[in-house]
C-alpha cells in the first residue's frame, strides 16, 4: 500500500498540481481584486450611494410554510453575504426600515403584524415574500387564512415565488434601499 502512495505522489509532484506557486495566487487574487473594482465602477451613482447606507429588516412570519424563512436565512451565509450590501435583520421593530412579511395573514397574527406595523419608524417599506404574502396562495379561501398582506398592510416591494430564490430577495432589499434613498433626498 505505501508503494502505491509513493507511486501517486511522485505522478503528482512530476505533473506539479499539488503545489501552487504563491506567486499564482497573488496573480489570481490581483484579477479578483481587478474584476470586483470594474463591477463597483459600473454601479450608478444614485444606486453607490444608496448602498452606502444600512437597511435594518424585521421580519414577520404571520403564516408561512417556513420555505421563505430557509431562503431568509440563506442570505446571511457566507455565500451571499447581505451584511456586504448594509443589510442585516433586527429583532425590534423599533429600529427597522423594513418590515418583510412572508405568508399569507392568518387570523391569530393579524394583530401582531399590525402592532408591528405601527412600531416601526416612518418611513417604513412594507416587503411581501413569497406567494402567500402577495396573493394569499395556497390557502386563499381558507378559515384560518385571512388573504395577502396588502389587505392589512401598504406593501411597497413584493417579491413573488413559492419561495423565491435568495437573489431575488436580495435584489428585493436592495430596491428597498433604492426607495428609501430617494424618499430621503
Amino acid at each position: 500500500r505505501d508503494e502505491k502512495m509513493l507511486k501517486l505522489l511522485r505522478m503528482w509532484l512530476k505533473a506539479d498540481r499539488l503545489i501552487q506557486r504563491s506567486s499564482e495566487r497573488k496573480l489570481e487574487g490581483i484579477g479578483r481584486a481587478q474584476l470586483e473594482a470594474q463591477r463597483f465602477s459600473q454601479i450608478d451613482p444614485a444606486d453607490g450611494r444608496a448602498l452606502g447606507r444600512s437597511l435594518l429588516v424585521r421580519h414577520l412570519d404571520v403564516g408561512s410554510n417556513n420555505a421563505e424563512e430557509a431562503e431568509l436565512v440563506a442570505l446571511s451565509s457566507p455565500y451571499y453575504d447581505i451584511a456586504r450590501f448594509g443589510i442585516d435583520f433586527t429583532p425590534s421593530p423599533r429600529h427597522a426600515d423594513v418590515l418583510a412579511v412572508t405568508g399569507p395573514v392568518t387570523r391569530q397574527l393579524k394583530i401582531a403584524m399590525e402592532r408591528a406595523y405601527e412600531a416601526v419608524p416612518k418611513p417604513c417599506l412594507v416587503v411581501a415574500i413569497g406567494d402567500g404574502a402577495c396573493y394569499g396562495a395556497p390557502y386563499p379561501a381558507s378559515y384560518a387564512c385571512l388573504g395577502p398582506v396588502d389587505q392589512f398592510l401598504p406593501v411597497d416591494v413584493y417579491i413573488p415565488g413559492d419561495p423565491p430564490s435568495p437573489n431575488e430577495i436580495l435584489s428585493g432589499f436592495l430596491a428597498c434601499k433604492r426607495l428609501l434613498r430617494e424618499n430621503r433626498d
